[in-house]
């Protein structure tokens, strides 16, 4: 049976939160609505049925899909209040946390839309569907396109279904699609080894779906063309199911902030470099040491750096820094440090950093939880949290990107 609610606030996840904490996905603050408890439920959670009081900052949604589909959280919010949720949450971590510093507005870094997406593949009666599950479940919602991609993406699905038929079909599929300069990149997850009539089928489709590059848990099938990505003047080919930032916009963006954040610093680490989006625009003046844990990662930073006439200075380290993090006197030789970890973060790292005696790190991150918990580290350690800015190239969900420039006082740059 529903029940009337009275709606308080927004959680962390973008879903309304009543006074006395039921979880309503769909609803905003200020609402009144009727929802029907679940039964169970840790965080106590309740299935929206009808809003009979709308916010005023309640919009249409712009997909068919949402509120079926996982993948977004948050359509239904106009943008100034959005803007303000979005930073509240980093806002909100810090303060947990017991850190003061200034945030930065929210800057919003979708541009042309999201990149790169990973689909499933699921059989299904009349052939194979594919799309993302559903929010809390395992459920596939299959899809024709989704919105919040570029355009070259929207075909995404399309190419999926199809390149998952010589696989037979039995095996539920992850594969991921970027759009590049030299068309899309794909990398096919979950089957594992093909035999060799069915590779050969995939390098026959790669063709006919005009791809870029094929592959099959990261061994490259076929390269037609090279699926290059721009990172400034550099022309990266990331590795075959590589890490990449969500946005071409948000990359540009991020870049930007931790240029400017290590100020006229001449010697830079990079720490979690990936494949360098962050080091190849820091060499424009710079010289650059990056450490990565995935080879693949650093050839590809590699090339790129050798093939961009200009760059000073680009070196490189294989090392996997959860395990043996940079110390302190391997990291007193630079003049600014820069990490940007996976989501889990990087308290190991963070905690050798409030070690050293390096005058500027900036730290990036897309968890603010763990930002401030690896923040937090850094700021007992001595340095001075002196700018957060939060940016949002995951539109529409609740993760959000953040950049922070920590100080040590009486340090210059």
């Amino acid at each position: 049976m529903s029940d009337v609610m009275e709606i308080a606030r927004l959680g962390l996840r973008g879903d309304g939160v009543t006074p006395d904490g039921i979880v309503v996905p769909g609803a905003l603050p200020g609402e009144t609505v009727r929802a029907e408890p679940e039964e169970g439920t840790r965080p106590a959670r309740a299935r929206l049925d009808a809003v009979l009081n709308p916010s005023t900052d309640r919009i249409d949604p712009f997909c068919p899909y949402f509120g079926t589909c996982g993948g977004c959280a948050i359509q239904h919010l106009a943008p100034a209040p959005y803007a303000e949720w979005k930073r509240d949450l980093v806002v909100g971590a810090l303060a947990r946390a017991g850190i003061e510093a200034p945030v930065a507005p929210l800057l919003d870094a979708h541009g042309l839309g999201r990149r790169r997406i990973t689909l499933h593949v699921r059989a299904a009666e009349g052939g194979p569907q594919a799309g993302f599950m559903a929010a809390r479940s395992h459920a596939l919602v299959a899809i024709d396109h989704c919105p919040i991609t570029e355009a070259a993406l929207h075909r995404a699905p399309e190419v999926a279904r199809a390149l998952s038929r010589p696989l037979g079909g039995g095996k539920p599929l992850d594969v991921q699609v970027t759009a590049t300069a030299g068309g899309l990149d794909v990398d096919i997850r979950g089957h594992g080894p093909a035999s060799e009539r069915a590779r050969q089928t995939l390098v026959r489709l790669a063709g006919d779906l005009d791809l870029a590059r094929l592959s099959l848990h990261g061994d490259v099938l076929i390269v037609r063309r090279l699926p290059e990505i721009l990172a400034g003047r550099a022309r990266l080919v990331p590795p075959a199911g590589g890490f990449l930032q969500a946005t071409a916009e948000g990359e540009a963006v991020l870049a930007r902030l931790v240029v400017e954040g290590v100020g006229k610093a001449k010697r830079v680490a990079d720490l979690f470099s990936g494949a360098g989006a962050f080091s190849l625009a820091l060499a424009e003046g710079r010289s650059v040491h990056a450490v990565e844990g995935e080879a693949g990662a650093l050839t590809a930073l590699d090339r790129a750096f050798r093939e961009t006439p200009g760059l000073r200075t680009v070196t490189t380290e294989r090392r996997d820094l959860f395990r043996r993090p940079l110390l302190a006197p391997e990291l007193d030789r630079y003049d600014a440090v820069v990490f940007d970890p996976p989501r889990a973060g990087a308290e190991a790292q963070s905690a050798r950093i409030a070690e050293s005696k390096v005058p500027v790190v900036v730290g990036v991150s897309c968890d603010a939880g763990s930002f401030a918990r690896d923040a937090a580290l850094l700021v007992r350690g001595g340095y001075r949290l002196e700018a957060v800015t939060p940016v949002d190239q995951f539109r529409h969900s609740p993760h959000v990107e953040i950049v922070g420039v920590f100080r040590r006082p009486g340090k210059k740059r």
